[in-house]
């Protein structure tokens, strides 16, 4: 099944450290695949050296802006670019998180959460954290940290809003305690009215799955939460990655729109085949 090209909000450029190519390369890989938007949102600076070694520093985010702000109006008649950022939720940065957004006229921002505590739980460096934990109780305080991400006011996305899955742990199927966190979690999402992130990424990572779970988009759908597109490019080869396979999850359950933003405000298109 073929789908017309929507937004894809959410790719990376060299300055978070793991990502690669520059953002005019991005740019010309969503006009070769045939987007006809797309948004960068790289990784925020964040204080006190806070994941220092996967983001940008704080210095560098006048020249971030800059590239995206040129390579936006260098090709606005063929693509629009929107401008992004993703920024984490970890509890005590919030008025540094706040500060930073405040600070320039975003399209968006997505709020992602990659850390529990000091555990940076996705990074497979410290993958052997994974043992010391007992996965339901891993699944339950990543997912009450996604509903204070929602709660707080400060993101107009959610990113990837299961990606403790990222290596492939999975709590009993039956765990109430899980299910509990995650409608929690999706209701704070619906009282703000933020949107949730339906991301291709997962499709590349070991857990081989599209963030969020389907049961996640099923529930997402009943609530009547609007959903962004994402493939978290982190190589201008990834732009547009999966975005079929996305759209069609949405569409299983009834999802017949998906979110765009400029300047924070959120409009729905339609999806559409072709």
């Amino acid at each position: 099944m073929t789908y017309r090209p929507l937004p894809d909000y959410h790719m990376h450029t060299p300055r978070c450290n793991h990502a690669t190519g520059t953002v005019m390369e991005y740019v010309q890989a969503a006009i070769d695949a045939g987007l006809n938007e797309i948004g960068m949102s790289d990784h925020s600076p964040m204080p006190d050296g806070f994941d220092k070694p996967w983001r940008m520093d704080r210095s560098e985010l006048p020249d971030y802006l800059l590239e995206v702000e040129q390579a936006r109006d260098a090709v606005k008649v063929r693509l629009t670019v929107r401008i992004g950022l993703e920024a984490d939720f970890h509890p005590g940065t919030e008025p540094y998180v706040a500060e930073m957004i405040d600070s320039y006229n975003w399209d968006y921002v997505i709020g992602s959460v990659h850390y529990i505590g000091d555990w940076g739980f996705d990074n497979p460096d410290t993958i052997q954290i994974w043992d010391t934990w007992k996965i339901e109780e891993a699944y339950c305080a990543y997912f009450k940290l996604v509903q204070q991400s929602a709660e707080s006011g400060l993101f107009d996305i959610i990113g990837h809003p299961d990606l403790i899955k990222k290596f492939g742990h999975r709590p009993p199927a039956d765990s109430l305690a899980v299910k509990e966190a995650m409608e929690a979690m999706l209701q704070a999402v619906k009282q703000a009215d933020v949107t949730l992130e339906i991301s291709s990424a997962g499709l590349r990572k070991p857990v081989a799955e599209i963030y969020p779970h389907k049961t996640i988009v099923k529930r997402a759908a009943e609530l009547g939460i609007p959903f962004s597109y994402g493939s978290d490019a982190h190589a201008p080869t990834e732009v547009g990655h999966g975005s079929a396979d996305c759209l069609a999850l949405l569409e299983s359950f009834g999802i017949n729109e998906i979110a765009s933003f400029k300047q924070r405000q959120r409009t729905m298109i339609a999806i559409e085949h072709g």
